[in-house]
């Protein structure tokens, strides 16, 4: 993973002091495109090479290498893009890997196309339409990854991450019979909310998780919801949420929800973890943030 660190900030952090204590230092997610650059010195070498090798490899040899070279550089690079996208879902491995290359022949083609809505399963309709949400202000920001899916830019502020997780342990607090925290189930790292007697299963009862490296959260919503804010502009389907011969990893209700940059992105994802707590549990409640100090 990619990191940048202050000394200072990294003392504090290390120490527990100053409004950041617990969290984790301030990360930077970032995505390397694949290029080779040559110089003078490495243009005539490689040149060079070519012709030994046209004089002394054989031809198929020769051909294997000038294709392979290429394609081995390719991959490497893009290995080394996956594991930048820091921790989640899939083990940082070469054969975690694989497994999300063999993924990607079946990735959704256009993430901002909402699901079809099942008749028959309930909740049979979403509850974001009875107070539509105002379109997000700026353009989308930029993701990357499968598994992990990050935001590459616009992540959201630790004030932020801090104010939303309180709000998710405040309804804990106020209704422990229904609802309970922990580490997420999907990605395996992160806070998450559970239902405890949920009526759409996913992960355990998993409603939703917040990651701690862009503060984007992933949760599932009914369908006229994901509709809602793929429209709107607050997030997209996650890539691997398809429907096909071939089982998907993960509902096609799963939807990311962009991280929230300041007070209003706040109360909007309020309300989108509402719903996807109606989603799960097909009960209303109210995700109410803290009060600032």
């Amino acid at each position: 993973m990619s990191l940048t660190v202050t000394a200072e900030s990294l003392k504090k952090s290390m120490a527990g002091e100053g409004p950041n204590q617990g969290a984790q230092a301030s990360m930077v997610i970032r995505q390397d495109p694949f290029n080779i650059t040559l110089d003078a010195p490495a243009l005539l070498a490689v040149s060079i090479l070519l012709v030994v090798g046209m004089n002394c490899v054989d031809r198929l040899v020769l051909e294997a290498l000038i294709i392979g070279v290429p394609i081995a550089l390719l991959i490497h690079n893009d290995y080394l893009n996956f594991l930048k996208l820091g921790p989640g879902g899939t083990p940082p491995t070469p054969a975690g890997y694989a497994r999300l290359t063999w993924y990607r022949l079946f990735t959704l083609r256009d993430p901002f196309s909402p699901p079809p809505r099942n008749p028959n399963q309930l909740p049979s309709k979403g509850i974001l339409h009875e107070r539509p949400l105002p379109y997000r202000p700026g353009p989308r920001p930029n993701v990357a990854g499968l598994a992990p899916q990050r935001q590459l830019n616009q992540h959201g502020s630790l004030h932020s991450y801090n104010r939303l997780r309180a709000a998710i342990e405040g309804l804990t607090a106020r209704l422990p019979e229904k609802f309970v925290t922990a580490t997420s189930c999907l990605e395996k790292h992160g806070f998450a909310l559970f239902a405890r007697h949920p009526v759409n299963v996913c992960g355990n009862g998993e409603i939703v998780h917040i990651h701690n490296s862009d503060r984007s959260t992933h949760m599932n919503l009914h369908p006229d919801d994901i509709k809602e804010i793929l429209e709107k502009g607050w997030g997209e389907r996650h890539p691997m949420a398809w429907k096909g011969w071939v089982k998907a990893p993960v509902p096609v209700t799963f939807t990311m929800m962009y991280a929230p940059r300041d007070e209003n992105d706040l109360r909007i994802a309020c309300r989108i973890i509402e719903a996807a707590i109606w989603y799960t549990t097909a009960e209303k409640v109210d995700l109410i943030l803290p009060s600032e100090p």
